[in-house]
C-alpha cells in the first residue's frame, strides 16, 4: 500500500480557484451594471411617456376633471371629459351650443399677480393629465351667444332669446329656467356669452355683468371643445350635440 501517497492526498489544502473567483466578481459587477442600465432605461421610458402625454394634452386632446355641478345634467362632478384642442385651431370659432373649456382670467376671475409659478406649473401638469382638479381660472360652460348676438332673458315661460329667436334648451337641469335674473346684452365681436346648464347652480357670464369685460369671454381664451366623455365607463362616448340654436339667425339678419 502506498501510504505516502494517501497522506499527501489527505494533507492537500482546499485552496480556491483564483480564476473562478475573478470570474465571479466580474459576473457580479456585470450584473450590477446591467441592473443600473435597465432601471435607467425604465426611468427614461417613463419620462418620455409623460412628456409625450403632456405634449399631446397641450396640443391635441386634454383630459379635464369636472369639479362642480354647474353643467348638470350634461356633465357631472367627477366626470373626466376630453377637450378637443384642434376644434378651433384652423380658423373655426366656437358656435352657439358648444360646450367649451376656457381660461376665465380677466373675465370670470381677476389676474392673480401673486401666484406661485412653480406651484402653478406642477398643478397645471397634473390637471393636464386629468389627475387633479383644474386651476381656479379654468371653466367649462356652454356657448350661448357669439360676437354680435343679442341675448335677452326671459320670456313668460322662462326662455331666453338670441337675435329675437326664442330658444328652447333641452339640456337645462330639470326644473331650471333659462335664468332667474333678467338680462339684455349684446356680445362684442371676438367674445362669447357663457352659461352653465344647471342655471341655478352656475356662476357664469350673468354673474360678471358688472365686472371688467361685462362677463364676456374672449374667443382666444377658449382652450377647446368638449367632444368626448372619458370617465366613468358607464358614460363614455361622444358628447351629444344640441339643435337648440338651429333657428337662430345671424346678427346682421336679426337686426336688418
Amino acid at each position: 500500500m502506498d501510504t505516502q501517497a494517501q497522506h499527501a492526498e489527505r494533507d492537500r489544502s482546499p485552496e480556491p480557484d483564483a480564476g473562478s473567483g475573478e470570474r465571479s466578481r466580474f459576473s457580479r459587477v456585470r450584473d450590477r451594471v446591467v441592473a443600473v442600465l435597465s432601471w435607467r432605461r425604465v426611468l427614461t421610458g417613463m419620462v418620455l411617456a409623460i412628456v409625450a402625454l403632456l405634449l399631446f394634452s397641450s396640443y391635441v386632446v386634454q383630459p379635464f376633471l369636472i369639479p362642480s355641478r354647474s353643467m348638470e345634467p350634461t356633465l357631472k362632478v367627477g366626470d373626466r371629459v376630453l377637450v378637443n384642442k384642434l376644434a378651433y385651431r384652423f380658423g373655426a370659432e366656437p358656435e352657439r351650443g358648444d360646450v367649451v373649456v376656457f381660461d376665465g382670467t380677466g373675465s370670470f376671475v381677476r389676474e392673480d399677480l401673486d401666484a406661485n409659478p412653480l406651484t402653478g406649473l406642477v398643478r397645471g401638469a397634473a390637471s393636464s393629465l386629468g389627475l387633479a382638479e383644474p386651476a381656479d381660472t379654468d371653466f367649462v360652460k356652454r356657448v350661448v351667444g357669439v360676437g354680435g348676438d343679442r341675448v335677452v332673458c326671459c320670456d313668460a315661460r322662462g326662455r331666453l332669446a338670441v337675435n329675437d329667436v326664442t330658444v328652447d334648451e333641452p339640456y337645462l337641469y330639470p326644473g331650471d329656467t333659462a335664468s332667474r335674473a333678467p338680462f339684455d346684452i349684446v356680445v362684442p365681436a371676438g367674445a362669447l356669452w357663457m352659461m352653465g346648464d344647471h342655471r341655478s347652480r352656475s356662476s357664469d357670464s350673468r354673474d360678471h355683468l358688472g365686472s371688467p369685460g361685462g362677463g364676456m369671454v374672449p374667443v382666444e381664451r377658449v382652450t377647446g371643445r368638449v367632444d368626448w366623455l372619458g370617465w366613468p365607463p358607464a358614460r363614455t362616448g361622444s358628447l351629444e350635440g344640441t339643435g337648440a340654436f338651429e333657428g337662430v339667425r345671424a346678427p346682421g339678419a336679426a337686426h336688418g
